[in-house]
């Protein structure tokens, strides 16, 4: 029990850190201006595959597909607040990776759990 708190805190500041991430100028993070489109998008599938990973092996008692439907309202929530961000932009090709990232991790982490049985 207590190896699931240690991902379950892990999870949470995971979380914040990307929220944290999210809501600053991206001026004032170190390297964020040389990614380009793709890899910016890329970057977006990794963390967002993550997030979900993360989720899922954290069993709060939510079904595999709630949780991956909460991590990606998670990210919709953070595209909704650059509408409104001075320095950040809602883009749906963010949304799309995200969405690609979560997925992922949803199918890797059922193939690891039906070889596992």
């Amino acid at each position: 029990m207590q190896k699931i708190r240690k991902i379950r805190l892990i999870f949470i500041a995971s979380l914040i850190i990307v929220f944290y991430l999210s809501v600053v100028p991206a001026s004032n993070i170190p390297n964020f201006a040389m990614l380009s489109y793709i890899s910016d998008k890329a970057v977006h599938a990794v963390i967002y595959s993550y997030l979900a990973i993360m989720g899922l092996i954290s069993k709060y008692k939510l079904s595999e597909f709630t949780m991956i439907i909460c991590i990606f309202c998670f990210g919709l929530i953070i595209e909704i607040i650059h509408i409104f961000h001075p320095y950040r932009f809602f883009e749906y090709f963010d949304l799309l990776a995200n969405l690609i990232g979560v997925t992922i991790a949803l199918l890797i982490f059922r193939l690891k759990n039906k070889t596992s049985y």
